[in-house]
């Protein structure tokens, strides 16, 4: 199942524009969800799956994995589409100053590898659905929590 969030942009321009390409990835352990605190825009200080923009030439899932590498220290293996997202960041006065169309992964890894924050991330931490309620987290991060909570009670 994919979800898609979309806010309708403030001008014509933003109408038109093209979102830049950007996936996440999520690596759950025992019910806890890898999550990395944001250095910077444009999610500063929230946390986050860890993940990034896109480079030319490469698909979501590459992007995905070499996004989650950079800034946890993992190597992520076999990417599986979860959810995308048409992301629009606002400024102070409603105006949309960037649009990125995000694919979320799920991935594994070695379980016996440990997080590390690296390039973008400030913090890394492993973290229930409970807790991530309780964090500044982007409202795609808090939902794809939650479903993957519900998938992994319902067995």
């Amino acid at each position: 199942m994919t979800s898609h969030l979309s806010e309708q942009p403030t001008s014509s321009t933003a109408a038109r524009s093209r979102p830049h390409p950007a996936s996440s990835a999520i690596l759950e352990r025992d019910g806890r969800y890898l999550l990395i605190r944001r250095r910077n825009p444009p999610s500063a200080d929230m946390f986050a799956f860890p993940g990034g923009r896109g480079e030319p030439g490469e698909t979501p899932a590459e992007t995905a994995v070499r996004e989650f590498h950079e800034e946890t220290g993992i190597q992520a293996f076999d990417p599986q589409l979860f959810a995308t997202y048409d992301l629009e960041h606002r400024d102070d006065e409603g105006r949309t100053v960037s649009r990125f169309f995000l694919s979320v992964f799920k991935v594994t890894a070695d379980a016996a590898t440990q997080a590390i924050a690296a390039d973008d991330a400030a913090d890394a931490g492993w973290f229930t659905v409970d807790e991530i309620r309780a964090l500044p987290v982007p409202s795609s991060v808090l939902e794809c929590a939650e479903r993957l909570a519900a998938e992994r009670e319902a067995g």
